[in-house]
């Protein structure tokens, strides 16, 4: 079926960067930590733009600001883990979002293979070698190469979500 073209669009005005982050918060996202390590010790940050790419390759990806002064750290390293957080975390999601703090003051974790930080009591985790990054607008995005991951009895039941600015959690709907 082919559609007649209506009138040609007009130019769209300038996109206002509160209102496009304001309609963007309408998109429900988990919320993850990526970790690395370094010789200066553990090093993380927050981040709600994680994403599966492939499966074969088995390949993850997030953004980051390209203001970031943590991810040029954990670039260096050619690695990184993604912790993605339980529903009852959001002090964890808070802490790591912070600059100038002790990110990792009263954190549990363990190291995977790799020594990348494995945040306790998450919902899963991944751990990855970097495989690219492109560059778009004000963030760089990152592609990883999943080498190790949590084993099944490590999962939780709920993610924590992010949703219209603040933190959420599921709730079964009768069907």
């Amino acid at each position: 079926m082919t559609i007649a073209p209506e009138e040609p669009a007009l130019p769209s005005p300038e996109v206002d960067p509160r209102i496009f982050r304001d309609t963007l918060g309408h998109y429900a996202s988990g919320i993850t930590i990526i970790s690395g390590i370094d010789d200066d010790g553990p090093i993380g940050f927050t981040c709600q733009s994680f994403y599966s790419v492939s499966v074969d390759p088995p390949l993850v990806s997030f953004s980051v600001m390209t203001t970031s002064t943590t991810y040029p750290r954990v670039r260096e390293t050619g690695r990184f883990a993604v912790n993605v957080l339980a529903h009852d975390q959001h002090a964890v999601s808070n802490q790591f979002a912070r600059k100038g703090t002790d990110k990792w003051a009263g954190i549990d974790w363990r190291p995977a293979r790799s020594g990348d930080p494995v945040i306790l009591d998450t919902l899963m985790w991944l751990d990855c070698e970097i495989w690219a990054e492109h560059e778009a607008g004000d963030h760089q995005i990152v592609i990883g190469r999943v080498i190790e991951m949590s084993p099944p009895a490590w999962h939780k039941e709920e993610p924590l979500l992010y949703f219209r600015g603040q933190y959420r959690h599921l709730r079964e709907v009768a069907s």
